[in-house]
């Protein structure tokens, strides 16, 4: 009994040992890395209290107070909400604090890319303070969280469209015929895929016998705004090209399905679940999946005045990378010379923020909302709306990148 009491001290004496070395070597390069971690913590901290902690929120008097005990999912979806609300109070302080830094000599920017411990500390501490708080600050964080979340989709509606133009120029600007063709190709796969998606669409959500002509007019919709774009995309004062309409064609589809999905379960026209789960594995593993690549590409574009994510007064962003190549990447960043920052830290941190707020939607399948009375609340077509709204708000605004170059020649966009 010694020798194990004795070996299993060394052994957390070790790990701790590992922890802490591991965060002091986070330096300036790998920092955003290390919150895009902690916000993937975060994400696994909701699931697993999704699943387990339902038993002990029972338990807990200031919780459950309600005369009837709630059914398991009501204490899944809490568990979730407290999770995301203590992740997104974190991210919105640094938020706050990081707010108008211009140069690498402002002692804030020790607090962003250091103190890790200090940090890790602080965001385990305001999550667990949040299972303290009263079910109707809960309550009023999942309300306002749909609305965040429509916003984090539109910023990945603004990376998204930065990432595609620059997918097109990168292979334009080889000026060979082997990329042409590849940029031919690719285009081909995603109408085809967004026609073939289009018919599932038809099938799932527009069954036979019923009167689904709000589903109709979404699918056919959306399949107008693809053909626009080509047709815009391809006009002789645009001169633009074809892949980056196919591939928010090919998204907005995604959106049109993403919000025809999350339906109320007892609506006749939503044929996908057939009446059960709200959420489906494919669709929380595809969000899921969706959310962290859109998180950690922020991490690498938000903020930057490169993009057009940028605030009026970011700084002036660069093109090194995440991480350096070199140990004289690193020494460069200890000169002792005051250097504008390359992004703007409070705006990524409110991506972050917003980001916590579209995970929990994810989590909770969007139509569940948690009341006074310890009921579920079917609330589902505001989810429906939230997914239509960004589908229309990506077109108007792959349209305007397409034809503000046209109409403001003298600006940069």
């Amino acid at each position: 009994m010694w020798a194990a009491s004795c070996l299993a001290s060394c052994c957390a004496a070790c790990a701790c040992e590992a922890c802490r070395t591991a965060v002091g070597s986070i330096g300036r390069r790998s920092a955003r890395i290390a919150y895009c971690g902690l916000f993937a913590l975060s994400l696994f901290a909701s699931w697993a209290l999704r699943e387990v902690a339902a038993p002990l929120l029972q338990s807990i008097p200031w919780i459950n107070h309600f005369h009837k005990t709630p059914d398991r999912e009501w204490f899944e979806t809490d568990a979730v909400l407290r999770v995301s609300l203590g992740n997104f109070l974190f991210f919105t302080i640094l938020a706050v604090i990081m707010a108008g830094i211009k140069d690498q000599k402002d002692p804030r920017d020790k607090i962003h890319h250091g103190g890790w411990m200090a940090k890790i500390f602080c965001w385990a501490v305001i999550v667990f303070l949040m299972f303290f708080v009263p079910n109707g600050v809960v309550s009023f964080y999942e309300s306002i969280s749909k609305f965040g979340s429509g916003l984090f989709l539109l910023v990945q509606v603004v990376l998204l469209l930065d990432f595609v133009h620059g997918w097109n120029e990168n292979w334009v600007a080889k000026d060979e015929q082997f990329w042409y063709m590849a940029l031919l190709v690719v285009s081909v796969v995603c109408y085809i895929a967004t026609f073939s998606f289009s018919g599932l669409l038809f099938h799932w959500f527009t069954p036979s016998g019923h009167d689904c002509g709000l589903n109709m007019f979404f699918i056919v919709f959306t399949l107008i705004l693809v053909f626009a774009f080509a047709i815009v995309a391809l006009h002789p004062k645009i001169n633009g090209s074809l892949l980056p309409a196919s591939v928010i064609g090919l998204y907005c589809t995604y959106l049109c399905y993403s919000g025809l999905s999350s339906e109320p379960r007892d609506y006749e026209c939503n044929g996908l679940h057939n009446h059960s789960k709200a959420v489906s594995t494919g669709s929380l593993t595809l969000g899921l999946l969706t959310t962290v690549l859109s998180v950690v590409y922020s991490a690498v574009r938000a903020g930057s005045s490169a993009t057009v994510l940028s605030p009026p007064d970011s700084p002036r962003g660069t093109d090194k990378p995440l991480l350096p190549f070199s140990k004289a990447d690193e020494q460069e960043d200890k000169k002792d010379v005051p250097r504008p920052v390359t992004y703007s830290y409070s705006f990524f941190h409110l991506i972050f923020s917003l980001a916590s707020m579209y995970s929990a939607m994810l989590l909770t399948g969007w139509s569940t909302s948690i009341g006074e009375s310890g009921k579920l609340v079917d609330v589902g077509w505001p989810s429906v709306w939230v997914r239509i709204a960004t589908q229309w708000a990506t077109a108007g605004l792959f349209v305007w990148s397409l034809v503000a170059p046209i109409l403001f020649p003298d600006r940069e966009f």
